[in-house]
């Protein structure tokens, strides 16, 4: 009976999608729309807001100089190191008018790509990479570079506004000279609104996780963290309760500069960051049995045997108050305290109360303990386990 009840649960599961019940933040600005309906297919709440913007190529000054120099004097080495980026390049040239003696350039240069999709771009532009890492790894590149002595060879490097630790300093150090491409360089949001909703909303616990899908997104976020003197409390708030969820190790540093735990997927791509999470939020959700029911704890949703239930955010501090301490009697009084914005009034405990068992439609699954308070209504199985 067990085994076939747990398969109902998983099938009502899957029904509302494993992010159901999770609040999940988007910082990024590039793809941001194909990542949210990733997420929300998948049943999250999403709240984007892009903690960076993207310079448009064709405005790009600091692009077309560097371009202008390719052009004028043709290094002996190109890393392209994003499909993207390089086809924006070779686009952005065309507008200024040098795409073909761009082009023209790259034939005569020993071009490396990073990558299989870096290479495909390369090749539609008309080009043939000299050679590509099959781990996709800058890593590798550079020791390729080293291997092959870098000293008085002038070598080209086009940067994605990702910083690129440790590569550039490499190559000078081995006697390089290093020319930077800038593509897609980005700078701080011109609207700052739902940068300052994403704190706010990481700070109380009201998003589950954050997504970053660029380490320029990961600065900016914390340097307005910092700018309205609220670092600490985001640091915190990604070291017990928000995760940070990176697309690849690049993308990461900064947050581990700051000591953030983080995770990443194997493969440095949207689909699997969203998979990831998928794996992680769930597993990280409290999960309880009481009065014959299996409760799972999650972002601002209820599963109650597998079934979503919504909960206003006042029930939602209070069943967290509750499964902090699960079959212990919890006080009106420290209920009254994990309530957002209430006063003295422990009528307010009440009315919460009352609604949140409404919510859950199972209103024996939180005890009244006359004149004491209330508390979770765990199996007499599991009872011992947490009450002695």
């Amino acid at each position: 009976m067990d085994d076939l009840s747990d398969v109902g649960d998983e099938a009502r599961r899957q029904e509302h999608g494993p992010l159901a019940g999770f609040t999940v933040g988007v910082t990024a600005a590039r793809r941001a729309d194909e990542l949210g309906a990733l997420l929300q297919r998948r049943g999250a709440a999403v709240l984007h807001a892009p903690a960076l913007r993207i310079v448009p190529l064709a405005d790009d000054s600091e692009l077309m100089a560097a371009t202008e120099r390719i052009v004028d004097r043709a290094p002996d080495v190109v890393v392209a190191t994003t499909a993207i980026g390089f086809r924006g390049w070779v686009e952005a040239a065309d507008g200024w008018g040098l795409g073909d003696a761009l082009l023209e350039r790259l034939r005569t240069v020993e071009l490396l790509a990073r990558g299989p999709k870096v290479k495909g771009a390369v090749r539609a532009a008309g080009l043939t990479e000299r050679w590509s890492p099959a781990s996709e790894s800058m890593a590798e590149v550079l020791d390729r570079l080293l291997e092959e002595g870098v000293a008085g060879r002038r070598i080209a490097v086009q940067l994605h506004g990702e910083p690129l630790p440790g590569f550039v300093e490499a190559l000078r150090e081995g006697g390089a000279e290093v020319l930077g491409v800038p593509v897609y360089r980005w700078l701080p949001p011109e609207d700052l609104t739902p940068v300052d909703r994403l704190l706010d909303a990481a700070v109380t616990r009201g998003v589950d996780a954050v997504t970053f899908t660029s380490a320029p997104a990961a600065v900016s976020l914390l340097g307005r963290a910092g700018e309205r003197g609220m670092l600490a409390e985001l640091l915190a708030a990604f070291g017990q309760d928000v995760l940070a969820a990176c697309v690849g190790p690049v993308t990461a540093v900064p947050l581990q500069a700051e000591g953030v735990p983080t995770v990443q997927p194997e493969r440095f791509r949207l689909g699997p960051l969203v998979q990831l999470l998928c794996q992680e939020l769930p597993a990280r959700a409290r999960a309880l049995p009481a009065a014959g029911h299996r409760l799972e704890i999650r972002g601002h949703a209820v599963l109650v045997d597998g079934e979503l239930r919504a909960v206003p955010p006042a029930g939602m501090s209070l069943l967290r108050a509750l499964a902090r301490r699960p079959g212990w009697v919890v006080p009106r009084a420290e209920l009254l305290r994990a309530l957002p914005g209430t006063g003295r009034d422990e009528h307010a405990v009440e009315t919460a109360m009352a609604r949140l068992r409404t919510s859950l439609g199972a209103p024996k699954l939180i005890q009244t303990v006359v004149k004491r308070g209330y508390r979770l209504a765990l199996d007499p199985a599991t009872h011992a386990k947490y009450t002695d």
